[in-house]
């Protein structure tokens, strides 16, 4: 897909590629420039790990969206194909 740099630099993300990586305003993402190639990762979560006694358990600082069951299936169907 071809898509245009704005004269502030900003870059379109045509929506088929946000809907496949899950993209959303207020994301935040990661974008790497190596071997002529700009590279856009989903951001790792920022977690603090607690442990009340039993099992440690990651836990965001943030609010993140809640996983639900359709995102569950969708994931398993896509990595199934």
């Amino acid at each position: 897909m071809r898509t245009t740099i704005d004269s502030a630099g900003r870059l379109v993300i045509p929506k088929p590629v946000r809907d496949a990586m899950g993209l959303e305003a207020g994301r935040q993402i990661d974008v790497v420039f190596t071997d002529g190639r700009i590279e856009i990762e989903l951001a790792p979560i920022d977690v603090v790990i607690e442990n009340d006694g039993r099992l440690p358990r990651a836990v965001p600082r943030d609010g993140v969206p809640p996983l639900t069951d359709r995102l569950v299936r969708e994931t398993l169907e896509a990595t199934r194909r």
